[in-house]
């Protein structure tokens, strides 16, 4: 195994120059710290983990507490998203990712955190109103969570009020007033979404239709075709129809196609996330991109300088923008 002293040897420096490149440390030019890493990196050094764990008391590991109800996993296209960009993130800076195993019955999520050694835990994604999650809140684990405002953590949000305004204005220039919306579950996301989707009718003057506003799951396209087909039997149909997300408005889609309707020339539908690979279906989904890239980069710059800067960083709400894709599926009408 190559040591400090061999790489000091190489590049022509003290060891405590080799060691203050290696942790980037500030008193050292930038240059310097670049030709010890290239010269440790082509020499194949490997740091002693066990070393740096016990000269900083850090383990340089994050947890990630990532279960959302459909249990969909890493097939869940924002979340993994997130998680990946979360992960991109804590790998430059220096830190491993682990999942905290969330089948255990053994150990509360705090008991996991601390056995396991993390510096700190990212909730990407979980039901916030399990006690192993609220015990975690409250404990001495320094956490960040994503997509959840909660009391004294540092927070990592998509701006839903925006994004459904935006979508909502795209829709109602469209000449659309007879809009649907099937909504997600029961939550902070879906109570902002909805009171964007009744304000945005109420300036524009469209009435809202109490039939048209049905609650579903998110990311269950089982259920939102079958949501639709409820509305499509409505005497007086809406003309679009928003879904709580990309998945949920492919539902939506199979199920007007099997009527022998046509989007959008019959029905227009939007969806809500921006999953990229939709973006190549046809039509092309009118839908709502979630900055997944910045919302992940976010979290893990954010649960690092906690760690790292303890006592200059203070709980702070992040909110990231998103935009609109337009797409096909929401055609112009009179």
């Amino acid at each position: 195994m190559v040591s400090m002293k061999e790489i000091a040897a190489a590049c022509g420096v003290s060891v405590a120059t080799v060691s203050k490149a290696l942790s980037d440390h500030h008193d050292i030019g930038e240059k310097t710290k670049q030709y010890v890493r290239e010269t440790a990196d082509q020499m194949g050094y490997l740091p002693n983990l066990s070393a740096r764990y016990l000269k900083t008391n850090r383990s340089y590991n994050l947890g990630v507490l990532f279960e959302d109800a459909a249990r969909s996993g890493l097939t869940h296209d924002f979340f993994s998203g997130v998680l990946e960009n979360l992960k991109i993130t804590a790998e430059s800076r220096g830190y491993d990712i682990t999942f905290l195993n969330t089948s255990s019955q053994d150990m509360s999520y705090v008991e996991r955190a601390q056995y396991r050694g993390f510096d700190g835990v990212a909730i990407a994604c979980s039901d916030f109103t399990d006690p192993k999650v609220q015990e975690l809140l409250r404990s001495s684990v320094k956490v960040v969570t994503v997509d959840y405002i909660a009391d004294n953590r540092t927070a990592v949000v998509s701006d839903n009020t925006d994004g459904m305004t935006r979508l909502m204005e795209y829709i109602l220039n469209q000449g659309h007033t007879r809009i649907a919306y099937i909504h997600g579950d029961e939550g902070r996301v879906t109570r902002q979404r909805l009171a964007s989707y009744y304000r945005s009718m109420e300036e524009h003057g469209a009435d809202v239709r109490e039939n048209y506003i049905v609650p579903s799951l998110y990311r269950d396209w089982q259920q939102a075709y079958e949501k639709t087909e409820e509305l499509l039997d409505l005497n007086e149909p809406p003309t679009c129809i928003l879904y709580p997300d990309d998945v949920a408005a492919i539902g939506g889609m199979n199920a007007i196609r099997a009527r022998g309707l046509r989007v959008p020339e019959d029905i227009s539908v939007a969806g809500y996330d921006g999953i990229r690979s939709l973006q190549y279906s046809e039509p092309r989904l009118t839908t709502i991109r979630q900055d997944m890239e910045e919302l992940g980069r976010l979290a893990a710059e954010s649960l690092i300088d906690e760690i790292e800067r303890p006592m200059t960083t203070t709980p702070t709400i992040h909110t990231v923008k998103s935009f609109i894709l337009e797409g096909q599926t929401v055609r112009k009408i009179n």
